[in-house]
């Protein structure tokens, strides 16, 4: 059967054939609506039936003809509308994948797409004219629109075509399986022509209950353009019917001849040709007076309903009279914001709405859409976006790569500028072992913690104690005492007693209690701080003695008062919430894997692909690539913006509680927060090996077994969630809440004073590994850590310590305010 091309164009020379009834018919009722002077439009809404099961639906009542005619060409309000809607679509459509919102990272250059979308859709249309006529449709057909696609015989896709919304019908699956059967295009000449559903794009704005239905803003806005069109046809009859003049001149005519009266008279006639004249009318004998008829009640009316009208109907497209042209008692900046509210709520879904139609033509991890990059109306968001991002860069919780990225600019991808930089002393947390590692964070031979290793730029200690970090500080010249040494680089010597002191610890207190500077709680960073200062300190003697004893003393002197510790509680509780987030997320990532080893686009060109007919030449003997399924890195991110709100907001709770403990405040630091944001990420990368392994047990069923099939595929993924899914929620949730709590309770603590100490406990049951135990009990400065098989950790669940060390970890700290010797 030969195809119509453009039948909208040939209807005009063809007489026009009724679309054929409805198959079934249902009890309606019927709501009529006067849209416009001189025609109605009828819509129908069957009272809880929808043609899903064969009936005709609510959209089989909408006249688009009448529509378009009576609604569109004769209503300015909605013309201009649709107009500036829909002159958008001419901008380039693009086709790539990752990136944002703005540029896509990588993007194809060849596609039938985009020679279809950016060139010429068929050989009677533009590809600019076939999207306008597509946005038009959209937005006044309240059955959708309909677009036949057309492939070669190696299933290129080689046109697309427009149909005529009220000439398709659509035939639901009588069965309910295939939900629709086919779709049945009636021709001019009253020739149906059958076509299957995967040579057919149904766009529509999705009607809330009915499937088969779309939504129109004419709908409604269906009476304010009928009040809007008839309130102008009424002002133009006013005007050719009445004719009134805007004034009139009353004047005694005693003795006038009646023929000079009836010319007067006849000045009164109606017709827009006589309207605003002033006419001379009789009156009484004596007497003359003046009567204003220009304006009364009754026109003043038509202005308050042509404007309400006009309101009614821009706002049920989402238009703004400046986006239209009229952008006066407006500023600029209320000008530019409508623009942007134009563009954020109306003109990007509708733009995003048509190119999804697209989506099936691609490989599942390409993305089609309109290149908005050039529109100005979209830098409103982004400047804000960069001056939130600016606030929070200076808080210590975005990297200055995180911030280049996000206005736009390329990462500089250095140790530096990967890490976060805490306020106020801008200290920074390293993304990585490696990136510690050159930020003189931790020994890259020894693999310590964060925080634990020496500047660079210094001589190399001769161990990893504070004995020996103050050896090595005061062998670059000798000097009497610590004191001396810490008080030497703050630059205030403080006024020592007489006679040698005992221990480094006096001479560290007598050293503390001289400065007037804030100082952090640890004989280590007074150590770093004389080492940076290179300021020749005064005298000599065995330091490394004494800050050994002093060292000793501190990790076994008693607390003083209450302090603060937290509960098995806490650590339950939010191992609970992390645990139930990661329970939902893993059943999500199975579904979602499951449908993608169903997807199409996965299958394609692989052992897997079923043919629809036996020119099918899509398959192969390919296996499905596992990473393309699992898609790891995706669900990596995910698991950290899942867990980062829970985590920071158990780690803000815990931080209140430690202060309230030790300073009576409520202060959170930013540290605290990037504690939450470390394990998150940590977690992440959890999610990541887990679902490596996934990918590797599906490559490893692949490579097994030629003959599998895609049930036994799918039966894999479901038995690898059921057997390992519960255990990575349960181990992930656990160092999860030990880490986040810890470090949080650690932060504050730390910010509270140099005063702080924190005494290690264990649960003191079976579980608890022997390094552990060894640590019940042992009290150091806050700021100092701990020694646990040549490692350093700063808490318990230190994510930056080795794994063997934090894993299944369940221990806490004591906090207490060090009394003053």
């Amino acid at each position: 059967m030969p195809r119509q091309w453009l039948p909208g164009l040939r209807g005009r020379l063809t007489p026009k054939t009724p679309v054929p009834a409805p198959r079934a018919a249902a009890p309606a009722s019927v709501e009529t609506k006067d849209l416009l002077a001189g025609g109605v439009y009828t819509s129908m809404s069957y009272a809880g039936v929808t043609n899903v099961w064969g009936t005709p639906g609510r959209a089989d009542g909408w006249d688009l003809e009448r529509v378009v005619i009576e609604g569109y060409e004769r209503s300015i309000w909605t013309f201009k509308s649709v107009e500036a809607i829909g002159k958008h679509t001419g901008l380039p459509i693009q086709i790539g994948r990752g990136g944002d919102e703005r540029r896509f990272k990588e993007t194809l250059k060849e596609h039938p797409l985009l020679r279809l979308l950016n060139q010429k859709a068929n050989p009677h249309e533009t590809a600019d004219v076939f999207k306008k006529r597509l946005s038009a449709q959209l937005l006044l057909s309240k059955k959708g629109v309909f677009i036949e696609k057309t492939y070669s015989r190696g299933g290129t896709l080689t046109r697309l075509d427009l149909m005529p919304p009220d000439r398709v019908q659509i035939i639901p699956d009588q069965r309910n399986g295939d939900y629709i059967s086919h779709y049945e295009f009636t021709n001019y000449a009253g020739q149906i022509r059958e076509l299957q559903p995967k040579h057919v794009i149904w766009l529509r704005d999705p009607h809330p209950t009915d499937p088969f239905c779309g939504v129109t803003p004419l709908e409604a806005a269906g009476l304010s353009v009928d009040l809007d069109v008839k309130a102008r046809t009424y002002n133009i009859s006013f005007i050719d019917n009445d004719g009134r003049p805007g004034g009139l001149v009353g004047v005694d005519l005693e003795g006038v001849d009646p023929a000079e009266v009836k010319r007067i008279q006849d000045r009164l006639a109606p017709g827009a040709h006589n309207a605003g004249q002033l006419t001379l009318v009789g009156m009484g004998p004596g007497g003359i007076s003046y009567v204003d008829t220009s304006a009364r009640p009754r026109e003043m009316a038509y202005e308050t309903l042509s404007s309400t009208a006009k309101n009614e109907i821009l706002s049920a497209f989402g238009m703004y009279e400046s986006i239209i042209g009229n952008a006066s008692e407006r500023t600029f900046n209320n000008a530019d914001r409508e623009e942007w509210n134009f563009w954020d709520h109306t003109e990007l879904p509708h733009l995003n709405l048509i190119a999804s139609a697209f989506d099936e033509d691609l490989d599942d991890d390409w993305t089609i859409r309109f290149d908005t990059s050039g529109v100005q109306a979209l830098e409103f968001p982004r400047r804000q976006a960069r001056e939130e991002a600016r606030k929070e860069f200076d808080a210590g919780l975005l990297t200055i790569d995180e911030y280049r990225e996000i206005a736009g600019r390329r990462p500089f991808n250095t140790p530096q500028s990967r890490a976060l930089w805490i306020s106020p002393q801008k200290a920074p947390i390293p993304a990585n072992a490696t990136d510690a590692a050159a930020l003189g964070l931790t020994d890259p031979s020894g693999g310590g913690a964060p925080g634990a290793g020496q500047n660079p730029a210094l001589p190399a200690a001769t161990g990893g104690s504070a004995a020996a970090d103050v050896a090595a500080a005061r062998g670059l010249e000798a000097a009497p005492t610590a004191a001396a040494d810490v008080a030497a680089a703050r630059g205030h010597l403080p006024e020592l007693p007489a006679g040698p002191a005992a221990t480094a610890a006096g001479d560290v207190t007598a050293a503390r209690a001289g400065s007037t500077q804030p100082v952090p709680g640890e004989a280590a960073e007074d150590v770093a701080a004389a080492r940076a200062s290179g300021m020749p300190p005064a005298g000599g003697g065995p330091a490394a003695d004494d800050v050994e004893a002093a060292r000793g003393q501190l990790e076994t002197k008693s607390l003083h008062g209450d302090g603060f510790e937290v509960t098995d509680a806490d650590f339950d509780a939010l191992a609970e919430a992390v645990e139930d987030a990661l329970t939902t997320l893993l059943a999500r990532q199975e579904g979602v894997i499951v449908a993608r080893l169903h997807a199409p686009k996965i299958r394609k060109h692989t052992r897997f692909w079923q043919p629809e007919n036996e020119h099918d030449t899509r398959g192969g003997t390919a296996n499905l690539d596992e990473d393309r399924v699992v898609s790891a890195s995706r669900w990596a991110e995910e698991t950290t913006n899942t867990l980062a709100p829970i985590l920071q907001q158990a780690a803000t709770a815990a931080a209140r509680k430690v202060g309230q403990a030790l300073t009576g405040t409520d202060t959170v630091p930013p540290a605290v927060l990037a504690a939450a944001l470390v394990t998150a990420m940590y977690a992440g990368e959890a999610m990541t090996a887990f679902l490596g392994d996934l990918a590797e047990t599906l490559h490893a069923a692949q490579d097994a077994h030629p003959d599998l099939d895609l049930d036994t595929l799918v039966h894999t993924v479901g038995g690898y969630y059921n057997a390992s899914g519960p255990g990575l929620a349960a181990r992930v949730a656990e160092s999860c809440a030990v880490s986040t709590i810890n470090g949080a309770v650690d932060a504050a603590a730390e910010s509270a004073g140099p005063d702080v100490v924190r005494t290690w406990i264990t649960r003191q049951d079976a579980r608890v590994r022997p390094a552990h135990k060894a640590l019940q009990g042992k009290t150091l400065p806050v700021g100092i850590p701990y020694e646990v098989d040549g490692f350093q950790l700063r808490y318990p669940g230190d994510p930056f310590a080795p794994i063997a060390l934090t894993r299944n970890c369940r221990c806490r700290l004591h906090y207490a305010t060090d009394p003053k010797e």
